[in-house]
């Protein structure tokens, strides 16, 4: 029989339902707190994890998140262009006040205020691909298209490469 999900997977699985789509969350013992673990859970690849990075504007204060492929890096001076002002990774209590989520378990949708979103290019390359759902311990599967339909998020070049 399987268990129930936490209250904060709950959450997700009910925002989902309320955005109109079918994904489901799945909560294991399994941690999938950086983007390696979740891919070893998930059983997909590197890439098709999104990590759910939060930055914080260095000039208004504002949070800014990116929601990066788990194999790419983001390049924090193309991303200041891009959100008009410096930016710099958020602490953890700021991110906990500004997503309601702790670190490691950032969803990309149900977030205690809204917060611009920017979705790394690179995640269009799969078919479908796996994003936290609000603990270490908890993903789900969707689409692309539907993770930049639900966050509203403008795609983007975000990773770092050489030169």
């Amino acid at each position: 029989m399987d268990k129930p999900l936490s209250p904060s997977a709950q959450k997700i699985q009910k925002e989902l339902i309320a955005l109109g789509f079918d994904f489901i969350v799945i909560e294991s013992d399994a941690v999938t707190r950086t983007a390696q673990e979740a891919a070893d859970a998930a059983g997909c690849s590197l890439g098709q994890i999104v990590k759910s990075l939060v930055f914080k504007g260095s000039v208004s204060g504002r949070p800014i998140l990116v929601l990066t492929s788990g194999k790419n890096r983001v390049n924090e001076k193309l991303m200041g262009g891009y959100a008009g002002e410096p930016i710099a990774r958020a602490n953890p209590d700021f991110v906990r006040s500004v997503t309601g989520f702790a670190i490691g378990g950032i969803p990309p949708i149900a977030l205690s205020q809204p917060i611009d979103a920017y979705l790394d290019e690179d995640l269009l390359e799969y078919p479908t691909i796996w994003a936290a759902a609000g603990t270490p311990n908890a993903i789900f599967e969707l689409t692309p298209l539907a993770l930049q339909a639900m966050t509203h998020g403008q795609v983007i070049k975000v990773k770092v490469t050489s030169s």
